[in-house]
């Protein structure tokens, strides 16, 4: 037998001890079923599980999940690196993959001023362009990509990360030369690039009372200009100390009043010391490298495995609670192995941030979930 198939062979194998276990008898449950009358189990995926490269991975994803993002492949600077040229290698694949496994697909992200190709905002002095300029620019790219996937894909994250903390809008290149108006620009052209789609606004820290209101406000702005916009994505990058649970549902409740779906995206719980207070999720965030902020290299010890799952375990049931109005859960990585947390904010470190760990099997208090859901059957 060829070696590559018993490599393949060997990673199928561990996807299959991987499959979660009900405590009520030996049936197997995947999260997808478990949750299937409540909310979509989504998650981001990475061009090696896309493309078979990591079977392992990709078999798990098929198993456990029924909705797929693209951790990087449909953002700017990967998608329309250079003016005029476009590279749609990796995203034809992250679609395929999805149309394969019939998963809802979700777009991620038209307008971000994060992983931005270099030469969107500016001209070939390194200028900002005019109003005019770059608001062509944001349609064409806009138009085409979601025209190239339109049909295909479920919703799109538009617009992501537009405020601050204390509710402020960002000072990004677009709110510089656009200001406010570069919001519902971006959701108004991409509903012409496809009116079916959905529409979503996704960020970060939206416990924090300034944003929640921020996002609140923006939403009402949009529907009072009759612009369509279907949900707002609440980024699940918590820690162990942020956000309390309380005022993550505060923040629920009052997005999904205005009367859009709420959806949980990007979650993920890192286990490890932040290396300076406030740092939130901005990408930009690079520290040097220390021991003591990388304590767990090898492993968990039990009592913050068990702090880990306990605090996982208080949002899902958070979830459940209100899965009258959340419509998916995005997990940022389908294993350990592959979460940013990893090098961000401060690279070389080990974290243990999300469901499966580095060997492909589920948490502990993955079971539970799945026993917690199958015991509140009703939305």
């Amino acid at each position: 037998m060829k070696v590559q198939n018993l490599i393949l062979m060997a990673g199928l194998g561990l996807v299959c001890l991987s499959g979660c276990k009900s405590t009520k008898g030996n049936s197997e449950v995947t999260l997808k079923d478990a949750f299937a009358n409540k909310f979509l189990m989504g998650v981001a995926i990475n061009d090696n599980q896309a493309s078979g490269r990591d079977s392992a991975g990709a078999q798990l994803i098929i198993k456990h999940f029924n909705s797929v993002a693209p951790e990087n492949c449909m953002k700017s600077e990967v998608i329309h690196p250079e003016e005029g040229r476009y590279d749609f290698t990796q995203s034809d694949r992250f679609v395929a993959f999805g149309e394969k496994y019939n998963m809802d697909i979700i777009g991620h992200t038209l307008i971000w001023h994060s992983q931005l190709a270099p030469w969107f905002c500016v001209d070939e002095n390194g200028k900002n362009v005019s109003k005019e300029v770059l608001t062509e620019r944001m349609k064409e790219h806009i138009t085409t990509v979601v025209s190239r996937y339109k049909g295909k894909i479920k919703g799109w994250d538009v617009v992501n990360e537009a405020f601050e903390d204390d509710g402020s809008y960002r000072q990004t290149k677009f709110y510089e030369i656009l200001g406010e108006d570069y919001i519902p620009l971006a959701f108004q052209f991409a509903h012409e690039a496809d009116p079916d789609a959905e529409l979503y606004y996704n960020d970060y820290s939206m416990a924090h009372k300034g944003r929640r209101d921020a996002v609140v406000n923006m939403v009402k702005k949009l529907q009072a200009k009759g612009i369509r916009i279907d949900a707002v994505g609440m980024q699940g990058h918590f820690t162990m100390e942020f956000p309390k649970v309380e005022d993550f549902e505060t923040s629920l409740l009052a997005f999904a009043a205005t009367g859009v779906k709420v959806m949980i995206t990007e979650l993920d719980l890192t286990i490890l010391p932040p290396p300076a207070p406030n740092v939130g999720a901005d990408v930009s965030a690079n520290f040097d490298y220390q021991k003591e902020m990388n304590p767990y290299p090898d492993m968990l010890p039990d009592s913050v495995s068990k702090a880990w799952n306990d605090r996982m375990s208080e949002f899902f049931k958070l979830f459940i609670k209100h899965s009258d109005k959340v419509t998916r859960v995005t997990v940022w990585g389908a294993t350990d192995a592959d979460s940013w947390r990893n090098d961000w904010p401060m690279k070389g470190r080990t974290d243990y941030p999300v469901l499966f760990d580095r060997n492909y099997q589920p948490k502990p208090f993955v079971n539970e979930m799945i026993n917690e859901a199958s015991n509140n059957k009703s939305k």
